[in-house]
């Protein structure tokens, strides 16, 4: 029987551990230690350890490339092994302990957006395709020949949280459906091509910030590529707030403030406007935007 060695984190990994182990035998689940959350700062278990402690599969939580192959290789031995959203670079001593070696579930077409963020990049960029790419993992940042990729539309209103969701359940599909061809050597990877090749490096700080010299179109694609975590952020009378949902709107707003028009915030941009649809104030609940302006004393003020 084909058995599976899996390796992820967070709750995009989580399909495609629930299916595998509905069809192979999953021997062992890798994942990130786990993180201190909420105000108590208690160490919880991610998503994937979470889902492989409910089915009984052995977990293991290495801090170091050596422990990562300790692990696998006292587990083992193992068929193949599988890759969603980890974490680490996993170095090539152990990408070659299973016998077919490690198939990775990535969220893009490659060789676009390449690495750790391509969900939040795409929308950031405003790209209207992306999909799921399988292939097999080498010593590079995605590098690896591919076995088989799935295109989507990405729909105009949907978020990094949406459309990760839906990127997550189609890669699952895909990597089941197809994992026996590539262990019987029906499906042969094929060579990467580097053109075209882009990078997704990991969202930071200085990418959450929301420009006003923008226009509402760019300013829409961050606040979707970023939303729901970790969102984007721009100051609002002098308190930073979190954005969520913007649309552009038809308005003649000064550049740098908002004001209230038919019942919701409004903002000025360099070349346009933007209506605020759900946002977050410091130490505050998540609110639509037409909930925050009721809060409001005035129907006008400041942001940047």
């Amino acid at each position: 029987m084909t058995r599976v060695a899996f390796l992820g984190t967070p709750q995009a990994a989580v399909p495609t551990l629930e299916a595998l182990s509905e069809r192979f035998e999953v021997g062992l689940v890798i994942t990130q230690p786990d993180r201190p959350t909420g105000r108590s700062g208690t160490p919880q278990p991610g998503p994937v350890k979470a889902s492989a402690l409910h089915r009984k599969i052995p977990v293991a939580q290495p801090v170091s490339h050596e422990d990562l192959a300790d692990a696998l290789i006292g587990a083992g031995p193992f068929t193949v092994g599988v890759v969603v959203a980890y974490g680490r670079i996993i170095r090539l001593a152990s990408l070659q302990l299973p016998h077919a070696g490690m198939l990775n579930v990535h969220f893009s077409l490659l060789p676009r957006w390449r690495g750790a963020a391509p969900v939040n990049r795409a929308l950031i960029e405003g790209d209207t395709m992306t999909g799921v790419t399988i292939i097999k993992l080498d010593e590079g940042l995605d590098t690896g020949p591919v076995l088989t990729a799935q295109a989507v539309d990405i729909g105009t209103k949907e978020d990094s949280g949406a459309l990760t969701d839906r990127l997550a359940r189609l890669g699952a599909r895909l990597l089941v459906d197809n994992l026996d061809r590539y262990l019987n050597g029906e499906m042969v990877p094929v060579p990467q091509s580097g053109e075209g090749a882009s990078y997704a490096p990991k969202v930071s700080k200085a990418d959450r910030a929301l420009s006003l010299d923008t226009d509402p179109s760019s300013f829409v694609n961050r606040v979707r590529g970023l939303s729901p975590e970790p969102a984007a952020t721009i100051p609002i009378d002098g308190e930073v707030h979190k954005i969520y949902a913007a649309e552009t709107a038809d308005a003649d707003i000064v550049a740098g403030t908002w004001e209230s028009v038919d019942g919701w915030p409004v903002v000025g941009l360099s070349s346009g406007a933007v209506r605020v649809l759900s946002l977050q104030a410091p130490g505050k609940q998540r609110i639509s935007g037409e909930s925050w302006l009721r809060g409001r004393r005035s129907g006008i003020g400041s942001v940047g």
